[in-house]
């Protein structure tokens, strides 16, 4: 499907969704919401897609977030049920994300990066919600995500100041996973998502699933208890991957994951 605000390239099993409007640090507006809506969509659909990695387009933006001055002109302000890029109320996507962060993720940019499971970052990125400076809040996931991501207290240290973090401090912080140069981010990026393509897919979307469902839980006990019963951990014990990997070990082969 051709779209007007986001590109969207595949290579093997990976898909990369790319933020394309650079011309306003890739800020994001209703039409471009139900893009990524669609986007994701597909992607969720697609048995052969296993791994995503989210970027934006040019050199200076992640994302901005919000397209404020597409709002203040009078522009609607619709997002799908899946939420701000189609992301951050999808919560039922256990094909993992990678956030490949090349500059600025601010407000919205932000918390599409909190919604991904792991964040690479380029030493020229930054990162803050920023909201609370322009009458807003960071309502999109991001007063929830980054707590359960960092602790509480640091935080709020980050939101009740609005202020920027850049690459490194995230990476001290422990959202970032790891800092690259600019011009190494989406080599590293594809770098991961290859390594995560070595694995069962099938084993990736049940080990996804029951980190996020097991957080939500009451104790520890009930999300060891529980996991047996969420929907991609019972289609791993069913599956081809969960026969193919110990004939594979058995037989000093490397597997042929089918992903089914």
């Amino acid at each position: 499907m051709a779209y007007e605000f986001i590109r969207v390239e595949r290579e093997g099993p990976i898909t990369t969704f790319i933020l394309n409007r650079p011309e306003v640090m890739n800020a994001l507006h209703s039409p471009a919401h139900f893009e990524l809506h669609e986007a994701f969509d597909a992607f969720a659909a697609d048995p052969d897609q296993w791994v995503g990695i989210v970027t934006g387009a040019g050199e200076k933006a992640f994302s901005a977030g919000n397209d404020l001055k597409h709002q203040a002109s009078g522009g609607a302000m619709k997002s799908p049920p899946s939420g701000f890029a189609g992301l951050t109320s999808r919560f039922d996507l256990n094909k993992p994300l990678i956030a490949a962060v090349n500059g600025v993720a601010m407000g919205g940019g932000f918390e599409i990066a909190l919604a991904c499971d792991i964040i690479i970052a380029s030493e020229a990125a930054t990162f803050a919600l920023p909201e609370p400076r322009v009458g807003l809040a960071a309502l999109a996931g991001g007063l929830h995500r980054l707590p359960r991501a960092i602790g509480v207290k640091r935080a709020m240290a980050l939101i009740l100041t609005a202020r920027r973090v850049s690459a490194a401090e995230g990476k001290e912080l422990g959202f970032v996973a790891e800092v690259t140069a600019p011009q190494d981010l989406m080599r590293t990026a594809r770098a991961w998502a290859q390594q995560v393509c070595e694995l069962s897919p099938m084993s990736i979307r049940a080990s996804k699933e029951a980190v996020y469902k097991g957080l939500d839980e009451p104790t520890l006990e009930a999300a060891i208890r529980g996991q047996g019963k969420y929907p991609a951990v019972a289609a791993l014990f069913t599956s081809e991957d969960f026969k193919e990997g110990p004939m594979a070990f058995a037989q000093k082969r490397p597997p042929q994951w089918k992903g089914r």
